[in-house]
């Protein structure tokens, strides 16, 4: 009977050595549309107020204040980015948009709704009535109420949304360093395994699910990904996909299958061959045969990680989730590129393991007080059978249960560690 020469480490010991060995990409420069999804490198300061001059909140009449309700000759209007020479004195108002400057001498706004426009006077000039008395600074944005010039906007380690892209545009920063993207490359492996697009299955064959998903995971995750394809139980074409990796500048490299005791799981030999595996075994259900191992690579010898994946769905999938996300995060420049961690209340009873920690598929949501007030409590909903053959155990999951290994079971309304891998 063939016994693994590997250890059997726990998630937590396999995970913390993977983050050790990971190195932060070195930051490079690209241009604003580019650094979505990205980290920032360095600090974003802005180089003026905003806004640059005082601003009208509302659509309505520049005003002196201490001028109080009245009729008013109106001496010109105020739009946003047009030039103007109008200056507000006592007993004059100017017509104002939302955002436009607020003209000298003016020093409050009355919103349109509080006034009434009047006949010319005698001197051609339309008149307003002001029905309402405001105070110095009514309705007006004062210069860098918003951001003051020199005011960190953006820190280094935050991570580029939508939102930020607006502000990295809003302070002119066109050109932003950050974190490169890591590029991961993805491969199954076996004979039995055959495009998604095969038509009628061959005896024993089964359609590849798990490139196509862990091609999406890592897009998900932020990486640039590239499809190496299906790699053949033969060595050389094994070794072939691992070249073209190592020649497309690949950071890591996921595989799926061949990593257990088989004799045509190849993986590992080739690793062992190539670089160093640092584990082969963890102490997980589903999960167990992952591996890990470094590479030194090209001419300027570069460290490339590898991830040698089960072959079964839902393995691959938690494990990329438990160990290889983490690593593409740090890699990407996050400053805490750990799965966050809530509790939640089990809606069913669940089984145990006795033999190893399980990562047991739910969805996690957050449920109200039943009774009016204010808070609630996650709580977990088994996806069903947790087969690691059965990849819908993983539909609509958003976190993964930490179950004890122990006989028995996890008691309907006990309360569990989860870990997102998803919304809540």
């Amino acid at each position: 009977m063939n016994s693994s020469p590997y250890k059997m480490i726990s998630v937590d010991e396999a995970t913390i050595l993977a983050l050790k060995l990971t190195e932060t990409l070195e930051p490079h420069f690209v241009e604003l549309q580019d650094a979505l999804n990205t980290v920032l490198a360095e600090d974003v300061t802005a180089p003026e107020p905003l806004p640059p001059f005082p601003a009208s909140i509302k659509d309505g009449y520049a005003v002196v204040a201490s001028d109080g309700p009245g009729e008013y000759t109106v001496v010109g209007e105020v739009r946003t980015g047009a030039e103007t020479d109008i200056v507000v004195k006592k007993g004059t108002a100017a017509y104002i948009t939302t955002g436009s400057p607020v003209p000298p001498g003016a020093d409050a706004v009355v919103m349109v709704e509080s006034t009434e426009r009047r006949n010319a006077g005698p001197d051609g000039l339309p008149r307003v009535r002001i029905n309402q008395a405001v105070s110095p600074g009514d309705d007006i944005r004062p210069v860098g109420c918003d951001i003051r010039a020199g005011d960190t906007v953006l820190s280094a380690g935050d991570r580029v949304g939508a939102a930020e892209i607006g502000i990295l545009a809003t302070v002119g920063a066109v050109r932003v360093k950050v974190h490169p993207r890591p590029r991961v490359a993805v491969m199954s492996t076996g004979d039995e395994v055959v495009e998604p697009s095969a038509g009628r299955l061959g005896p024993g064959q089964i359609r590849d699910s798990n490139r196509a998903m862990l091609v999406a995971a890592c897009g998900d995750a932020g990486a640039r990904v590239s499809d190496l394809g299906i790699a053949r139980d033969a060595v050389g074409h094994l070794e072939g996909l691992l070249d073209r990796a190592i020649a497309e500048g690949t950071d890591i490299l996921i595989t799926s299958g061949g990593v257990s005791m088989g004799d045509r799981d190849l993986v590992k030999p080739l690793l062992e061959s190539r670089g160093t595996i640092h584990f082969g075994r963890v102490k997980m259900k589903p999960g167990k045969p992952l591996t890990f191992a470094t590479l030194r690579v090209g001419e300027d010898q570069r460290q490339m990680l590898v991830f040698g994946l089960p072959g079964n769905p839902v393995s691959s999938l938690v494990t990329f989730n438990l160990v290889c996300l983490p690593v593409i995060r740090k890699m990407a420049g996050w400053r805490d590129p750990s799965l966050r961690r809530v509790h939640a209340r089990v809606a069913s009873a669940l089984r145990l393991d006795p033999q190893r920690p399980e990562y047991h598929r739910a969805t996690v949501r957050w449920a109200p007080r039943g009774d009016g007030r204010e808070g609630g409590e996650f709580v977990a909903e088994s996806t069903g059978g947790q087969m690691s053959s059965r990849l819908l155990s993983a539909r609509s999951a958003n976190a993964l249960l930490e179950l004890p290994a122990a006989e028995g079971v996890v008691p309907e309304g006990a309360v569990v560690s989860a870990l997102l891998i998803g919304d809540l």
